[in-house]
């Protein structure tokens, strides 16, 4: 299709005649009708003007498919050139800052999967050297004694060496809740709902490792130069989509478990955002495998020549 073929088109699609077009591009109905009948081309700044009226971009009226750009004048070529130069500088940085975000998301994950570790190692540990008295209310962890008292809206840990030495203050509420579970179930219990909680905690954490690490390929492939289209984003997108659904329903649901098996009341809930990013996320899956399909026989190259 040529060029004066793609104005005629975008004309007619606005339902506008050659004067009307004329008069808005300021230039005689014999101008515009030359253009469409490829007896001539539009000087730069008239492209912009058609550019403007039609809302669409320079590319889209005048390169590849539309007309041969040998056949520009240099004035027209070498915008045209610039122009695609700088689509390809921001699409590759925008490419590169998010897979960057992407492997640093990555560091952060697998810190918080370690600290979980960690965090279980030393409930386990203390845990069983400590002992709850919830009508003295003293705690004693590795034989050193902690008590605590309400003081006016709080409650205050101390220790006592000599003299109280306050540690720090808690909700009244909070700790009337954990004392009704101390009560109800034994230390080893709640150290086993703890260390299952945190197992849960640790299986999100790494489901959002997973999501990462699938963005920081999807992106480094664009930036690369392949198309985002490739059977390998394709993979990589639906694996974003199964493990994002783990990071954002899992929780829920292992709380809600853990809750009905403790007899704890849950206010776990998923909510609107919730079921709106799951299915965003579930419709860009379908998106990459149907533009997959349709681009499967191509080269799959994003970027051209510096020269083209």
């Amino acid at each position: 299709m040529k060029f004066g073929d793609n104005l005629k088109v975008l004309r007619k699609s606005k339902n506008m005649s050659q004067e009307i077009l004329a008069e808005k591009v300021g230039v005689s109905r014999q101008s515009v009708s030359k253009w469409e009948n490829g007896e001539a081309y539009p000087e730069m700044p008239n492209i912009i003007a058609l550019c403007t009226i039609f809302n669409c971009e320079i590319t889209d009226l005048i390169t590849e498919s539309m007309i041969d750009l040998d056949s520009l004048d240099e004035e027209i070529k070498m915008n045209v050139v610039k122009l695609k130069k700088e689509k390809q500088s921001k699409l590759k940085g925008l490419s590169k800052a998010i897979y960057i975000l992407a492997r640093i998301g990555k560091i952060v994950t697998r810190i918080g999967i370690v600290f979980s570790i960690l965090g279980m190692i030393a409930v386990a540990i203390c845990g069983l050297n400590t002992k709850i008295d919830t009508a003295k209310r003293e705690i004693i962890v590795f034989g050193e004694q902690v008590k605590y008292e309400k003081k006016g809206n709080v409650i205050v840990f101390e220790k006592n060496k000599g003299k109280n030495e306050s540690l720090y203050s808690d909700d009244v509420e909070r700790i009337e809740r954990i004392e009704r579970i101390v009560n109800t179930h034994s230390l080893g219990y709640l150290i086993i709902f703890f260390e299952i909680g945190m197992i849960c905690l640790i299986i999100t954490i790494y489901a959002g490792y997973i999501v990462l690490s699938n963005l920081e390929k999807v992106f480094m492939n664009i930036h690369d130069g392949n198309t985002p289209f490739t059977l390998e984003n394709v993979t990589h997108v639906n694996k974003i989509t199964k493990y994002m659904i783990v990071v954002i329903v899992f929780p829920m649901i292992s709380g809600l478990i853990l809750c009905g098996l403790f007899g704890i009341k849950s206010t776990a809930e998923i909510n609107y955002t919730d079921i709106l990013i799951i299915l965003v996320i579930a419709a860009l899956g379908y998106i990459f495998e149907y533009g997959y399909e349709i681009q499967k026989d191509s080269k799959g190259q994003l970027y051209g020549d510096e020269n083209e």
